[in-house]
């Protein structure tokens, strides 16, 4: 009887097991073709195809689970992004002022199966962003570029100790303005190093050393 038993729930255990490989199939196929198709098509101060994965291979690479990301726009990068902490098993909270915006990311995210790995929020995010309890291991702000380093300095505390801080938009090659005065500000954090991927819109990645 016992033997039976343990047959019957080898074969379950098997059977859950192949169900659950076929879904996240489904779901990865889903979001590659989704990707592929709009792949240069993305408005509203959307993120290149090329940063987009550069954010999820970050994550899948260190593992990182605890998300935040200050400008959603239309969900370019949130869909990178929660796609990588599908893999990892983590979540993502995701901040946008406009609701048109939000309402088309939210249902890009729906339609792809990823809605169980974010978490949106709509308002301010010179509100939200510090309102933030954290911790956070993986941080992207591509929200207003004057207000980086207030993001920053909000979001310092509540960083793990393995975390990464990623900003948009950022070149070191024109390192004037707000974008020298951030990379002077990071790259000032004893405890975190800096570099700045160049390949598409530019991408600061500080991380904790």
């Amino acid at each position: 009887m016992k033997t039976g038993m343990f047959l019957l729930f080898v074969l379950w255990q098997a059977a859950w097991m192949l169900n659950s490989t076929a879904q996240g199939d489904e779901v990865d196929d889903r979001v590659k073709a989704f990707l592929d198709e709009h792949r240069g098509s993305w408005r509203d101060l959307n993120v290149p195809s090329s940063d987009g994965r550069l954010l999820h291979d970050l994550i899948v690479e260190r593992g990182f689970t605890r998300g935040f990301e200050i400008g959603t726009s239309t969900g370019h990068s949130t869909i990178w992004i929660a796609w990588a902490m599908r893999k990892t098993g983590g979540k993502l909270i995701t901040v946008e002022i406009d609701e048109r915006r939000q309402a088309i990311a939210r249902r890009n995210i729906e339609d792809l199966g990823l809605d169980d790995y974010v978490e949106f929020l709509l308002g301010d995010a010179h509100v939200l962003t510090p309102a933030q309890t954290g911790p956070f291991d993986f941080v992207f702000s591509d929200a207003d570029k004057d207000w980086y380093i207030q993001y920053f300095k909000d979001i310092y505390p509540k960083l793990t100790a393995n975390a990464c801080f990623t900003a948009h938009n950022i070149s070191a090659r024109r390192a004037r303005g707000w974008v020298g005065e951030y990379l002077e500000h990071v790259e000032a954090m004893p405890d975190m190093a800096t570099r700045v991927d160049e390949s598409g819109g530019g991408v600061a990645i500080t991380c904790k050393r």
